[in-house]
């Protein structure tokens, strides 16, 4: 697949309808999301390192949003311009109300693909927190090349995972059920380097939600320029 290209989405309205129980998980959870995660320390450095990082004023795509907290109202805070998608409705609607100030859209990442929020370099920055690891494997490579296609030449991205060698396994998640993907840290950076990014920077955090049944994970954050 080309830098200026989305090849390589064949079938993938397939694979959007198969995520429409994503989408329902996520729905169900509604505002117990922010309540079941407290501590975003990795997710906030992050963010705080991007907006400052980007020209004032930058244009910024957050794909999966969520709630909109903590990252789209720390982008708009510091000046900056906020463009939010995710495929829960509740998810946008509670985004709306936290972040009056950003645009959030109901959409799934791969309807970027046909220019819907902007075509090749329309966003300076753009955000991707445990967004990615919603998708299957075959389609996180693209989804990093569409999302290389839509920032400017040497745009910034901030990508974070969950570090774990996983291909859309079930999990339990707060009372519902989602699938999820995974990297070790070196197949992850291998991964973004295929798709045309430079690594400037690299953090890890363990992290266990508010809750006794779910054991702690390590959370990568990947710092990445368009090469």
């Amino acid at each position: 697949m080309s830098a200026e290209g989305y090849d390589g989405y064949e079938g993938l309205n397939r694979l959007v309808l198969d995520r429409a129980g994503q989408a329902e998980a996520f729905d169900a959870i509604g505002d117990r999301y922010d309540d079941a995660f407290p501590h975003k320390e990795g997710q906030l450095a992050a963010g705080a390192r991007l907006a400052a990082a980007l020209p004032p004023g930058s244009q910024v795509l957050d794909v999966g949003c969520g709630t909109g907290l903590p990252t789209a109202r720390q982008l708009t805070d510091a000046g900056h311009t906020v463009v939010g998608v995710d495929l829960s409705p509740s998810m946008v609607a509670l985004a709306r109300d936290n972040v009056p100030a950003a645009r959030f859209h109901r959409l799934d990442i791969a309807d970027l693909r046909d220019g819907r929020l902007g075509g090749p370099g329309s966003f300076d920055g753009a955000v991707a927190f445990f967004s990615l690891l919603m998708l299957p494997r075959a389609e996180i490579p693209y989804t990093l090349r569409m999302l290389h296609t839509l920032l400017k030449p040497g745009g910034l991205l901030a990508l974070s995972m969950v570090e774990a060698d996983l291909d859309d396994c079930p999990i339990p998640f707060l009372g519902s059920t989602i699938r999820v993907s995974g990297y070790l840290r070196d197949d992850l950076r291998q991964v973004v380097h295929d798709a045309g990014f430079e690594v400037t920077g690299e953090d890890s955090y363990a992290y266990a939600p508010a809750s006794t049944d779910t054991p702690p994970e390590f959370q990568l954050f990947l710092h990445l320029r368009r090469a």
